[in-house]
């Protein structure tokens, strides 16, 4: 049986009260920060073009598209809401499987929750830890290069492999991922489930270019997911049909996108009990999560030893072999970035803003912050070092800084767990503090007593007759 008709049963199968408690509780999380980051998101560039393409299609008024005043399609919802809500990079991640899960999740259960009307928060919160759950898997079972026949094969420092493969996982898994959320809401059998999944996998695509090259694509991925999933169950519950073996068939996603290199145990171990919205980080900056060790530990030497950026002579920054690959090189252009998304992937960036600034906000990654004088020397003063010690299998890499003074000192600090980790986490306060923060920034200006009123109804939503109040408070 291919794993993708166990995961139509587990959809199907498990109930809110099936859920363990701390799932509930990081689920309400989970939606409260990806709300938070697509209010923000709503300002950054070319996230307006987006969605004024969308409400200009117009069509049915089904969803709403956040801080605008009407209804769309909820295909169109998902999308313009995916695409603001992953716009910073600080919607939350799954350190171990390299991607962003509620920023598929939440857009696409929201747009379907209101279209269907009057539904309640449980069945939401529900739809939304199992499709976490399902992304996330998909994504910790891709093991680029392993044969489990070859044990062998079995690189330890995986997540450098899967950096390099060059697939955004967030949206390659999304496809699959959203389209069991919204069957979920939507009601489907197994069979529609099953078709739904593979309706979406005909879809699914996802590359790491954009982020390459600096551009707006890293941002859309997750949209056109979000989308796809939403389309994909509502063509199944017409009765369209798609493949039946979308994961573990001769042209499934792993024998297509990863030569077979796949771990099925992982895939499929404990589910249905064993929930991975538990392992998911929260962001205290906006940028990619593989640079956090690196900026709490500039941030920590700042606080412990009151270091200026007049003090410093050289900074060298200790990586493994995904951050050196992905967020160091080139260095010309992690110090100078062309763009705002360069800095959001660029660990010299974020330690060079920790420096200048003592801390490292929305503020510091925009078309101005870019050209700011102090973090541009700070940048320059900046050498990263591959690290092969660092390369871990079981958790986010650790980070390691030297910073030599002009003054002939040197101090280090090494970070293995970095602030928002189930670790170190961040706590429902917390993500609320976050919340306003993002709205203080967004393209429109929200009332605040809404905002309020948002941040208590998600920390209440187990108790919620309809989910689309919150929505309704934000458009």
């Amino acid at each position: 049986m291919d794993a993708i008709q166990l995961f139509a049963k587990n959809f199907i199968a498990t109930r809110f009260e099936d859920l363990p408690r701390d799932v509930v509780e990081v689920t309400k999380k989970e939606v409260l920060d990806m709300l938070g980051a697509a209010l923000a998101g709503t300002a950054s560039p070319g996230m307006k073009d987006i969605v004024d393409m969308v409400m200009d299609w117009g069509g049915k008024e089904e969803s709403s598209v956040i801080c605008r005043g009407r209804k769309v399609p909820a295909p169109m919802a998902a999308q313009a809401n995916a695409n603001v809500g992953h716009a910073l990079d600080f919607d939350d991640v799954h350190d171990l499987a390299v991607m962003h899960p509620a920023v598929v999740m939440v857009p696409t259960c929201m747009a379907v929750a209101e279209s269907l009307g009057g539904m309640n928060g449980r069945d939401f919160i529900n739809a939304v830890a199992i499709g976490v759950d399902m992304i996330c898997r998909l994504a910790l079972a891709a093991w680029p290069g392993y044969d489990p026949m070859v044990p062998e094969t079995r690189n330890k420092a995986f997540q450098s492999e899967r950096v390099k493969a060059g697939w955004h996982f967030t949206t390659l898994m999304g496809y699959l991922a959203s389209a069991g959320g919204a069957g979920k809401l939507l009601g489907l059998d197994e069979d529609r489930m099953v078709n739904a999944f593979g309706i979406a996998y005909h879809q699914c695509a996802g590359n790491h270019q954009g982020r390459d090259d600096g551009t707006h694509t890293k941002r859309l991925g997750p949209g056109f997911a979000a989308r796809a999933g939403v389309a994909s169950a509502l063509m199944a519950q017409k009765g369209i049909t798609g493949a039946k073996n979308s994961l573990e068939g001769h042209m499934g996603l792993y024998k297509m996108f990863f030569q077979g290199g796949y771990d099925r145990e992982t895939l499929i171990r404990d589910l249905g009990s064993l929930f991975e919205g538990v392992n998911v980080s929260f962001k205290p900056y906006p940028c990619c999560r593989g640079t956090h060790p690196s900026i709490d530990a500039m941030l920590g030497l700042v606080e412990a030893h009151g270091i200026g950026l007049e003090d410093v002579k050289e900074i060298r920054v200790f990586v493994d072999a995904g951050g050196h690959q992905m967020l160091s090189s080139p260095l010309e252009v992690k110090t100078k970035p062309r763009t705002p998304v360069d800095a959001q992937f660029s660990i010299p960036w974020g330690v060079a803003t920790a420096l200048a600034k003592g801390r490292v906000s929305i503020e510091h990654y925009t078309d101005a912050a870019i050209k700011s004088a102090d973090i541009l020397e700070a940048a320059s003063k900046i050498s990263v070092v591959l690290d092969h010690s660092l390369d871990v299998a079981d958790k986010i890499p650790s980070s390691k800084i030297e910073v030599v003074t002009k003054g002939g000192q040197t101090y280090a600090n090494r970070v293995d767990y970095p602030l928002g980790s189930p670790e170190r986490p961040m706590t429902f306060d917390d993500c609320a503090g976050k919340f306003m923060n993002c709205a203080s920034h967004g393209a429109t200006s929200v009332p605040r007593e809404q905002l309020e009123r948002v941040i208590e109804l998600t920390r209440h939503m187990e108790k919620m007759k309809n989910v689309g109040e919150i929505m309704a408070l934000l458009r």
